[in-house]
């Protein structure tokens, strides 16, 4: 997969400790997508949202950092955000478009908000989108079950219009091949 980045979004520690769908086989999931693209020269780019002062997700916090288990190495790039899409205000475009990126693998949090953004305004800038299936998560809403939400976006918002949603195993077997 030449000109791909994985973007890991919104993988953070205080998102995290609210445990969200299928956590377990989510954090699961995104370590081994990580592992192999670090294995298969597939450049690993993290997004982190700050939402302000007060806020689980302020600044220097704790609840702020990625979370441990997924966390950059090797000095990985790292873009931070104040908004759903990791495309406004942070530079990410420009950084993209300077190493001739072209393809995507989109990962992380929240399903509905911020994966469902940044997917769209990714399309919209051009680039092909690769979402794993079950490598994306959120929480039950009081109109909606967390499961249905991504199974609503999966099946019925992404796939075929804004992006390719496929197994986790066969965006695996996809990086693996040079």
């Amino acid at each position: 997969m030449e000109n791909t980045v994985l973007l890991v979004v919104d993988v953070q520690t205080a998102l995290m400790n609210s445990h969200p769908y299928h956590e377990t086989e989510f954090i699961d999931n995104i370590r081994k997508i990580t592992e192999v693209a670090r294995k298969s020269d597939i450049e690993v780019v993290y997004i982190r949202h700050d939402d302000g002062k007060g806020t689980e997700l302020e600044r220097d916090t704790e609840g702020w950092e990625i979370f441990h288990l997924v966390a950059p190495k090797g000095g990985e790039k790292i873009f931070d955000k104040k908004y759903n899409s990791a495309f406004k205000e942070t530079g990410l475009k420009d950084y993209l478009d300077g190493k001739k990126i072209n393809n995507l693998i989109l990962v992380g949090m929240q399903t509905e908000y911020c994966i469902d953004a940044s997917c769209k305004v990714a399309f919209e800038h051009g680039y092909s989108l690769i979402i794993p299936s079950k490598a994306t998560t959120t929480f039950n809403s009081r109109f909606s079950p967390a499961e249905a939400l991504i199974n609503f976006y999966e099946k019925q918002i992404w796939n075929g219009r804004f992006a390719e949603v496929v197994s986790i195993d066969e965006v695996i077997e996809r990086m693996m091949q040079k």
